[in-house]
Order: structure tokens, then sequence, then C-alpha cells
């Protein structure tokens, strides 16, 4: 969620609405319904496996609402404010993401990942939490608090490039999006965070956690390697801005934000190196580092024309849109949707969709999936400053 301040978009409408002008008409028509526009700053969406329907959303300074029915649900599913640190509309701080366990309908536990204050000094900002819930036993609408029990946590250098989406992955493992430690270019140590395997920053990690407080996956790829995290599934990030499995065929995507010039989508495999910070993109960023020379080019990346922050998103499998099916749906801070199509290449092949709107009229936050496999864009409304969720709909 980088760069998720006014003041940017003010400086890159004039040249990002030329661009909108010079597209030709997407073939895929589509539409967006809303579902709700009461929510403040939505950070992550999710439907449990328990077939109530019921649909769950973040919010950043610290609410999960529930959407019942169609309707917002006054009442917080779990509120947490007093514990999330939020301090402005441009934050990077704040309730992140969260997740239901997959055996939710029967265990009743869920997982968060927030920014917590801390006392700072230099090179400490504050500290990111992973929290276990479990849902009350006599409300179904409500998570037990006393129940909270933390997971992992980790203290943050800087305020932004916290990351903090985190998923299940088929496996049954968690899967945790994590930023490079923040502040501008990675200067983290000699060669920054993201080539570092002996930190958290800058990767995906992958943990059990069924195996209290987490446990590590023995395949996870640098298990029993000296001066390595044996948590680290993939690494070289920046500032992954929402993952998501395929539900077909279980490839993790990544949104990866760009420091200046360009914004990515990684097709994430096991131990894979993303670059970070040699590499922008498809491009050399940090001339002069050390060349891993493993590195794996993101399967899209553009650049300041066409946006300002990567919003990562998900491969459509539901049935409602079948132009969208096998697609990977994705956006911009800045407002625009694009589908990728894999074309058996390197790169994939990108398409603006017709649910686009105007550079500065919404902020694309995130976006959901629901059982089904519909999608859903959470966003902010620029004139009204409104938190809204739309359901992504066949067009007209």
């Amino acid at each position: 969620m980088n760069k998720k301040v006014v003041f940017s978009a003010l400086l890159v409408i004039f040249s990002f609405a030329l661009s909108y002008g010079q597209n030709s008409a997407p073939a895929i028509k589509i539409d967006v319904r809303l579902i709700s526009d009461q929510l403040a700053y939505p950070t992550a969406f999710a439907e449990p496996k328990d077939r109530s329907g019921r649909l769950f959303v973040s919010e950043q300074k610290g609410k999960i609402r529930i959407i019942s029915k169609g309707v917002l649900l006054e009442r917080p599913f779990l509120d947490i404010t007093e514990d999330v640190l939020m301090m402005n509309s441009g934050d990077e701080m704040g309730l992140l993401g969260f997740a239901f366990h997959p055996l939710f309908a029967k265990n009743g536990k869920f997982y968060v990942f927030f920014s917590k204050r801390v006392a700072r000094k230099p090179g400490l900002d504050h500290r990111s939490v992973i929290r276990e819930y479990s849902v009350s036993k006599t409300d179904p609408n409500l998570a037990d608090k006393t129940t909270a029990r933390e997971v992992m946590s980790y203290d943050e250098p800087e305020s932004n490039h916290n990351g903090g989406d985190i998923k299940f992955g088929p496996d049954g493992f968690l899967y945790i999006g994590i930023g490079d430690g923040g502040a501008y270019n990675d200067l983290h140590g000699e060669f920054g965070n993201g080539q570092n395997l002996n930190v958290v920053f800058g990767k995906i990690l992958r943990i059990d956690i069924d195996k209290p407080p987490y446990g590590i996956p023995a395949d996870n790829p640098f298990v029993g390697k000296e001066n390595t995290r044996p948590e680290i599934f993939a690494y070289g990030f920046r500032n992954p801005w929402r993952i998501s499995f395929d539900k077909v065929d279980g490839r993790l995507f990544a949104g990866d934000v760009g420091q200046k010039n360009w914004e990515e989508i990684d097709l994430v495999t096991k131990g894979g190196n993303y670059g970070w910070r040699l590499r922008e993109g498809t491009h050399v960023k940090t001339p002069g580092d050390p060349d891993p020379k493993n590195w794996i080019n993101p399967i899209i990346d553009y650049g300041r024309q066409e946006g300002i922050s990567v919003t990562g998103g998900y491969v459509y499998r539901g049935k409602q849109i079948p132009s969208l099916y096998g697609k990977y749906i994705f956006g911009d801070l800045m407002g625009p949707v694009w589908a990728l199509t894999d074309v058996k290449k390197e790169l994939w092949s990108k398409e603006k969709l017709s649910i686009s709107r105007d550079p500065g009229s919404w902020q694309i936050y995130s976006f959901g999936e629901d059982q089904a496999g519909e999608l859903y864009i959470l966003s902010v409304l620029m004139e009204s400053g409104k938190g809204a969720l739309y359901k992504i709909v066949a067009g007209k």
C-alpha cells in the first residue's frame, strides 16, 4: 500500500489521464455493483468456508466488519482499534490483513496482521504483529477478544513498506507478505533487506499455524541452511501489496510496489528471488549491487504513465463472467483495473478493463474473492472519502 497519499496523485493525474485516452476500447465489458460505501479505509476481504454467505472486510483503523445478506452490520466482528497504530489517511500502517483458518467452520480461528505502537527510537518505528483470535461460542458475528494469541511479531525500522497481507495456501500453511523495512531504496545493511536471507523483510513467509506459536514446514526452501530465516518462502520484494492463490492450480501471485519507475506482478515460486533491490520490475535499479543471477522477472511491469502503486488481485475463477475466466485481475491505486492473460511467455498480455475510473476518482486499496470465485474491489472514493466495496459484475 505504498504511496497512498493524495498529493502523489495530483502529480501524475495529467499524464495519467492522457494515457487513458490513448488506449483502445477494451474487449471485455464488465462493471461494478456497489455493496457498501459505509466503510473506512478497507484493506482486506474474506468469506469463510462456513456456508453462512457472510462477507468480511477489515478497516485500516482496526475493525473487521460483516456484510450479511447485502447489509453492512453496525457492530464490528472485531474491534482492536486500541491496539492498532494508524496515524493518518496516507498511512501504510494499521490493520492490513486477515485470514480465516481453513477449518474455521469447526475451530472458529482467524488471524490478523496489524501495526502496533511502541516507544520509538532510532531504528524502531513500530511493531508488526500477527495474532490469532477465535469466534465467540455464543455469537457467530462476534470475535472473542479474550482468545487473542500472538503468533509472530517483529520490530519495523520505518513506518512504510509493511506489506501485511496474509493468506492460507492450498497446502494449509499461512503465507505472509512483508515489505523491505521501509524508508527509501532499501538502505538497510550493505545491500538492503530484500536479498538478506537472515531477516524477514522483503519476503513472503510460509508457516504452519497449527503448531503454536508457529511451526516451520519441512519443505520450506531454506530450512537447515546457515544464516537464513527458515520461515522464508520467497524473497527479493520491495513491498508486496496483496498476494493470492489461484483457486484452480494453486499458483501464488503478488503485486510488488515499485520505488520510482516500475510496478510489477510476480508469479511466486518456492525459493524464488524477485530481484529487489538490484532490480525494479524487469529493469536494473541499483547498479553496483552484486548480481545474484538467480532473480526472476515479473510477469508484467508498467511505468508511471499508467499508474503509481500496484494493487495485486486474483485469478478469476467465478462463473458469472465467462470472458474473465482464468485471467489475473489487478489494479493500481490511481484507478485502472487490468486483466492479465497467460500467453505462455515470460511477460503476460495486459488489457485494461472497462471498470477503470478516471484518475483521482477512487483509490483501489485491495481486491477480494468469495467462495464462488467472484471478485470484489475495495476502494476509497476521493470525492466523499468513503470506503467502498464493489462486486465485479458482467457489463452491458
